[in-house]
């Protein structure tokens, strides 16, 4: 039994979501951190310490491997880590194991990436002084965006969940880029398996404590011209 909190390096973003989910879901204690990355808390020196990327989320577990202290970056690698350590939301066999692998997986390099950079050039690059509305990109990464869905919503009409029939980090690292979805201009129309899982996630006491989280500190950037310059580096 944890007995320690966890540190938990947040701002409320879909990334850092994925891991206060996680610790709500796996009734672990922690203390929370905020790292406002608009203000770029996210390159001060002593939490690059911790993030070398600069990113968040990140964790320090006091009781880590052996006992010993250990510092986490990268969300999908944090939430292995808890579930390993936890025996929780991993699935039950290796098969299950590597289902989960590859779905967290497909999340990591694909929905995340696709999906923010959607943010991006439909909200935020517009908005920008002077404006960056790129017809090309908004379509590119609406569209891939939208073909993701479109995988995600074939695997759900087989499986209750991601990974197979039963609940994993892998819904966890996806719901909260998925629950954006009308912010990536998608649509469910065609996607009711989404839908209907969109749902089941939405109402889970875990993933409703773990997005309310600092929930007042999420901001609509568009209008912070500060704070793209720290997040979009101009």
């Amino acid at each position: 039994m944890q007995r320690e909190p966890i540190d938990l390096y947040f701002w409320p973003t879909p990334n850092g979501w994925k891991v206060s989910i996680a610790l709500e879901e796996m009734a672990l204690p922690y203390e929370l951190h905020l790292v406002d990355i608009g203000k770029g808390e996210q390159y001060e020196p002593d939490f690059l310490k911790i993030a070398p990327n600069n990113k968040m989320p990140a964790i320090i577990d006091p009781e880590g491997p052996d006992g010993a202290p250990i510092s986490i970056f990268e969300s999908g690698a944090i939430l292995q880590y808890l579930a390993r350590k936890t025996g929780r939301f991993y699935g039950e066999s290796e098969r299950e194991r590597i289902a989960v692998d590859q779905w967290l997986m497909w999340q990591m390099g694909g929905l995340g990436p696709m999906a923010g950079q959607a943010h991006h050039f439909l909200k935020y690059a517009p908005a920008m002084d002077p404006p960056n509305d790129l017809p090309y990109a908004k379509d590119r990464y609406r569209a891939e965006t939208a073909r993701l869905y479109g995988v995600l919503d074939r695997q759900l009409a087989k499986h209750e969940f991601v990974a197979g029939d039963f609940y994993s980090i892998a819904d966890m690292a996806i719901w909260g880029w998925a629950s954006l979805w009308e912010g990536q201009q998608q649509t469910l129309d065609d996607k009711p398996h989404m839908a209907r899982w969109l749902e089941t996630m939405g109402a889970r006491p875990g993933v409703q404590r773990g997005r309310a989280l600092a929930a007042e500190k999420r901001g609509d950037f568009r209008k912070d011209k500060a704070s793209q310059s720290v997040l979009f580096r101009r």
